[in-house]
């Protein structure tokens, strides 16, 4: 086969369908993951150039389901070489504005798609990814695990959660020669974001960067793929801030 194999969570929409159109650019063979956007998952995939694409689906905060799904996954493409993990949640719960009910609900469920879900797709990757010889894990985080999410805490404490978990699989994976890193986007010009900035609110976000826009999804896929290629084993326990000097930390 060509290529390599590469597992995409999230993948049917917004910067995981283009991080997939990326790497089947390339040549290479994408599984295509979904929880329940299957119309768009199947218009991500009928896209792609190239052959030898797959679709899987799973909802990645039930473990038995992403156990299923990543062995799909590897059996459709021939193994797996690179895991994306890019499948997440957001959504509002100031602690001002909700009940407890509600709080704790959100805070677990937004653990379970965030954090939990992919230390759990790359626990049953691993086995997949060392067989490989260059496996790469790539992780999707958020700018919003430096500067907070006071709108949505539990999204900000699950991508700080999922950076370092990263550092610590990078740490853990590296002598199977299994790089890992990770990409803290700010925000990125999807159907989800331009939804949030309706009316004044696009002015006011765009603003937050110098060069006054926000970034493109082929700019995050363009990132993504570069920390999944062999040149970039020496990246690996990295958290690359990808918000166009939006917020600078140290």
């Amino acid at each position: 086969m060509s290529g390599r194999a590469v597992l995409i969570t999230g993948s049917s929409r917004g910067i995981g369908a283009a991080i997939a159109a990326s790497f089947a650019a390339d040549g290479d063979r994408v599984a295509v993951h979904y929880r329940s956007g299957r119309t768009d998952a199947e218009a991500v995939l009928a896209g792609l150039p190239g052959g030898g694409h797959t679709l899987v689906q799973a909802d990645v905060a039930d473990a038995d389901a992403v156990h299923r799904m990543v062995e799909e996954a590897a059996e459709a493409l021939g193994g797996i070489d690179v895991l994306v993990n890019n499948a997440a949640v957001f959504r509002e719960h100031r602690i001002s504005a909700v009940d407890y009910a509600t709080w704790r609900a959100e805070w677990r469920q937004t653990l379970e798609t965030n954090l939990l879900g992919p230390a759990n797709v790359t626990f049953c990757a691993v086995p997949h990814l060392r067989r490989s010889g260059v496996g790469r894990v790539v992780n999707v985080s958020s700018r919003g695990a430096f500067r907070g999410e006071p709108n949505g805490p539990a999204y900000g404490a699950s991508k700080a959660g999922l950076n370092a978990f990263g550092q610590s699989m990078a740490v853990a994976l590296a002598p199977y020669g299994i790089a890992v890193a990770t990409v803290a986007p700010g925000f990125v010009e999807t159907a989800m974001a331009r939804q949030a900035m309706g009316g004044q609110r696009a002015a006011e976000v765009r603003a937050q960067s110098p060069f006054n826009r926000v970034a493109r999804v082929d700019e995050i896929a363009a990132a993504v793929r570069y920390l999944a290629s062999p040149e970039a084993e020496w990246a690996s326990g990295s958290v690359l801030d990808l918000n166009g000097a939006s917020y600078l930390r140290t």
